[in-house]
């Protein structure tokens, strides 16, 4: 199988973490416009903004997945190396890629929405006092590792094919659900940095001493994950069963390939 530059796998993941960015770290502002001072930000507005984080993830897995492998979140590209299914050689480079996306995205947000997209705050994500720094990094951690656990089970090759795209797209919007209201659950140190710096040229506030408990909640979390499902998916030969990767749309025909 032909296999795509590198500079090529770059490009997708740049374009893929700034589709994520723009549209699901945006339904943040947007929601917010349109709520206005009607009514308090609840469930249902919650429930939209995970499902756009969802909806995106799933187009972007079946765009650009058979290109990259669409990891859009550097946490998960750390999994895979640690657990041997990245080169660790690519990794400066993806991490690299999906940082510049999602910088991009947060601006595209602005540009989007107006200037009221970054007064409402860009969709930062953040814990309040209310919530201590070891309980927004158990929160990270454990969003960001139902994310992996699920991407590792989706790739491997006696999952049902195809599904990969849907599974893990599903487990973002479960996993906001529940993280959210903890920390805003970005589970994607990509998404954690973007909209931070692009705040942080707009003049807002950011919180730049919560970075480190999101960042060390969220590779820690990916990582676990990824390490207990390899453990527990070893055969009985003591082999691993290893992705086939890239990710991969089902065709045309119907026919579904593996996914990464």
């Amino acid at each position: 199988m032909e296999e795509n530059q590198f500079w090529q796998k770059l490009l997708a993941e740049v374009f893929g973490t700034g589709f994520l960015v723009f549209i699901g770290v945006g339904s943040v502002p947007a929601t917010l416009i349109l709520l206005g001072d009607r009514q308090p930000f609840g469930m249902a507005e919650l429930g939209i903004i995970s499902f756009a984080f969802a909806m995106v993830v799933i187009a972007m897995i079946y765009a650009i997945g058979h290109i990259s492998g669409c990891h859009i979140n550097p946490a998960i590209t750390v999994a895979f190396a640690v657990t041997g299914k990245f080169p660790w050689r690519q990794v400066p480079g993806y991490l690299g890629a999906q940082a510049v996306g999602a910088l991009l995205g947060s601006y595209a947000i602005v540009a989007t929405l107006g200037a009221k997209a970054h007064e409402l705050g860009l969709g930062v994500a953040s814990y309040s006092t209310g919530v201590s720094g070891s309980r927004a990094l158990f929160a990270e951690l454990i969003g960001t590792a139902v994310l992996a656990f699920t991407v590792f089970g989706a790739c491997d090759r006696r999952a049902p094919a195809g599904w990969a795209g849907l599974a893990i797209g599903f487990a973002v919007f479960a996993a906001i659900i529940v993280v959210a209201p903890a920390t805003g659950a970005s589970i994607n140190p990509a998404r954690t940095l973007g909209p931070m710096l692009a705040l942080q040229t707009y003049g807002g506030t950011v919180h730049w001493s919560q970075l480190p408990v999101y960042w060390i909640g969220e590779f820690a979390g990916a990582t676990l994950a990824g390490l207990a499902y390899v453990t527990m998916s070893v055969t009985r030969a003591a082999r691993p069963v290893i992705p086939d990767y890239p990710l991969r749309a089902p065709t045309i025909e119907g026919a579904a390939t593996s996914a990464s």
